[in-house]
Parts: C-alpha cells; structure tokens; sequence
C-alpha cells in the first residue's frame, strides 16, 4: 500500500498580501527552482545545496502538530521555517539547518514544513524565529539566508516508525541528521537491505515492506557520510533513539557510536498547520549503532544565475 501524502492548512501571516511577485521575479523564481532540482533532489547522487549567502524576504505564521515534514512536535526552541516548493525540494531539505539574519540580527532555525504559496526566497519563519530578527509589527522583512553545514543537533539520531506499517508496508521518518539524507537502506530480518524511497511528507518508504523486525536502518547523507543503526523495533507511532551520529567535517570518517536500550516515546499521527506548539516529547527506543564514512535559493538575477552555475558543474551520478 502507498501512504497518501498528508495535508498541511495553513493560517497566512496577514502581511504576506503585501509581496506581490512582478512578472521578472517569478521567472527569476523558476529558474532558481529549476537549479535547486537539480542540487537538492532526493536521490542518492544529488550535489550538497549552495551554502553562499542568499538574499530573500521573511514572513512569519503559528504552526500547530507537526508541518509537512512530520516531525511530532515543533522544535523544543520553537526556532523552525517553512520553505516553497522549490527549496523544499520534496522533503529533501527537512531536517536541515538555515542562519537567517534580519535587520536585527540572526537565527538558526531547523526546516520543518512547506510553505506551498512561497517562492523561491520567501521563508516563513516561526514567530519567536522572526521576532528573533526583525520587529513583529513590520509583517515582511528582508533577510540574508544560507544552508548550515553538518550543524550541531539535540542527540543522536532517532527513527519513527509510521502508524499502519507492518511487515508488509515500512515507513521510518529519520530526525537529527543536520544534513541533507540522499538514501535509507533498510535489512530486516533476512539482513538483505532494501532501497527505500522518500515522501514528500519526509518519512521513508518501502511499499512491499522490510519484514517484522527488528531492523537494520543505513542512512547516508549528501557529503558521503553514513551510520547504520540496528535494534530498531516494528514500533509504530514510537521515536526510537539510537547512538548513530555522522560526526565528522564532509568527507572524514565518522567514529563508531554506541548502543542504548529501548524506552517509552510518543507520536502524533497528521499534520495540521495553526497555531504555534513548540512542545517537544521525549523519544524513545535504543537501537545499537555502526557508522561508517564513505541552497536555498534566492529572488535576486545574480543568485539565479549562482545556483543554475553550481547545478551545472555537480558532479555525474554516473
């Protein structure tokens, strides 16, 4: 069975009205998009995002549940952004980490949802993050962004089995990874790993199942690095934390992590957008863990121009 993507509702910050995109901006808007496709794809060749510095607007809204990445609570600082379809890239870029600087100042915010009316280059910030930055009452304010790379995050990583799976259909949403994950592996029983594919609601799919567990999962991210958890139970609605870390700068080896045993979590099961929730439960379980090593876009012509560059030199996938 396929899992059905789930909707998100949102409640627009009543400035956003004011940013009318002109004609040149939504064509500036596609091109970026077109790069970003290119950078940021879900596959496991994809090119790392641009981390330059990106200029942009920011608007703000209340988030209420989980966004359309997933995650069952906002983050425990309420520091979080919704990105356009483009820079969303698919729920490639969930997890992953942006430094917003605004007229006062600058803040790091995790990518936790999509904001589906937003071009390229508009972020939705959170309410503390935009308060954080710029004064409330201004509504839309101009922004500098870029990607962090390999950015601190809560603990170690954390796996969460969707509610419906069974041996039959497997789905796991992967959370504290920082960077971009190009692929999830995972080996039931048997110990043979399958591909599994990412939703664009963030969790990773096997439609014909990994079996009943307990599970192997190998998550690998876009500078090369790779951890491979194990323990992980056919747990559904649970936050299973694990010892898998990817530690070390792109390209260096990761050190071995270690294992924990399994406890209590939470879940909430569908995304709805309203109001602001930064409540964070605890996760749960304590799969054993081996690791091993292996852009956001702007409105501005000149960034446009930047990315399209950068997806046209990334390396081949073959």
């Amino acid at each position: 069975m396929t899992e059905p993507q789930p909707h998100s509702h949102r409640r627009l910050n009543i400035f956003k009205s004011r940013w009318v995109a002109a004609g040149g901006v939504v064509v500036l808007a596609a091109v970026v998009g077109i790069a970003l496709l290119l950078q940021n794809g879900g596959s496991a060749c994809a090119a790392p995002p641009s981390t330059s510095e990106h200029q942009g607007k920011a608007t703000f809204y209340d988030l209420s549940g989980m966004g359309n990445c997933s995650y069952p609570s906002a983050p425990a600082d309420d520091l979080f952004v919704a990105l356009g379809p483009a820079e969303y890239s698919g729920a490639a870029a969930c997890g992953t980490y942006l430094d917003v600087t605004g007229p006062k100042g600058t803040v790091r915010v995790k990518v936790a949802d999509s904001c589906p009316e937003c071009a390229a280059g508009h972020l939705d910030l959170s309410h503390t993050a935009f308060k954080r930055i710029g004064a409330e009452i201004a509504g839309i304010i101009p922004i500098t962004y870029q990607t962090v790379v390999s950015p601190p995050v809560p603990g170690p990583l954390t796996v969460r089995i969707k509610e419906g799976s069974s041996q039959y259909w497997f789905a796991a949403l992967i959370d504290n990874h920082g960077n971009q994950l190009t692929s999830v592996s995972v080996a039931g029983p048997g110990g043979t790993f399958r591909t599994a594919n990412r939703a664009d609601y963030n969790y990773w799919v096997i439609d014909a199942g990994a079996g009943p567990g307990p599970f192997k999962i190998k998550a690998t991210d876009v500078y090369g690095r790779s951890t491979t958890v194990t323990g992980v139970t056919m747990s559904p609605g649970r936050v299973q934390q694990t010892g898998g870390r990817f530690v070390g700068s792109a390209g260096a080896p990761n050190r071995a992590g270690s294992a924990v045993a399994p406890k209590k979590t939470t879940a909430t099961p569908k995304p709805a957008k309203s109001s602001v929730s930064p409540s964070g439960a605890p996760s749960s379980a304590a799969p054993l863990v081996e690791s091993t090593v292996a852009g956001v876009a702007t409105v501005p012509a000149q960034t446009a121009v930047d990315l399209a560059a950068a997806a046209a030199s990334a390396p081949s996938c073959g």
